[in-house]
């Protein structure tokens, strides 16, 4: 059965083609080991209080792990409604890597993280980017190209995108 969106950013995820899990804390580790393929790495996220548990993932990853991936699961920082946008940021654990290099990116967004539209989501980067300089990048669904005629799927980055909401008020 198909989840019906229950709020604006799920109805954009859904028209861009990605698949969505809402979760709480403690149905996190099963909401993930639901999402993933296997072999799949993570980064850590237990700064965010999530424990993947008994999830099939190698938290982590050395480059070669990475590389034999299916599914890269990754906190995103920002998740903007209007589009499904999802800000991924180039930090010291991989978390850019692990979300565009596998075929599979499983995105990890907390609810309050979610803002409704682009304005709100470059005012939020700016405000992070005041705290800490970096570099962020917005992903909008699946990878895909038509610069040589028919489109095609996973050239730039992820085939697939699926997006653990994780409940947190």
């Amino acid at each position: 059965m198909t989840a019906q969106p229950r709020t604006e950013f799920e109805a954009s995820l859904q028209r861009q083609g990605s698949s969505w899990t809402r979760t709480t804390t403690e149905g996190f580790a099963d909401a993930v080991a639901d999402a993933v393929v296997e072999p799949a790495v993570a980064t850590d996220l237990s700064e965010w209080g999530l424990d993947f548990g008994d999830a099939p993932v190698t938290v982590d990853p050395t480059p070669a792990e990475l590389l034999e991936a299916t599914t890269g699961v990754a906190g995103v920082t920002t998740g903007i409604a209007s589009y499904g946008t999802l800000a991924i940021p180039s930090d010291a654990k991989g978390t850019e890597p692990v979300s565009l290099y596998p075929e599979r990116h499983v995105a990890v967004v907390r609810e309050s993280d979610v803002v409704a539209d682009v304005q709100a989501g470059l005012d939020r980067v700016a405000e992070e980017f005041d705290a800490e300089p970096g570099s962020v990048v917005f992903a909008t669904g699946a990878s895909s190209t038509g610069d040589m005629g028919a489109l095609v799927s996973g050239v730039h980055g992820p085939k697939q995108v699926h997006v653990v909401v994780v409940e947190d008020r």
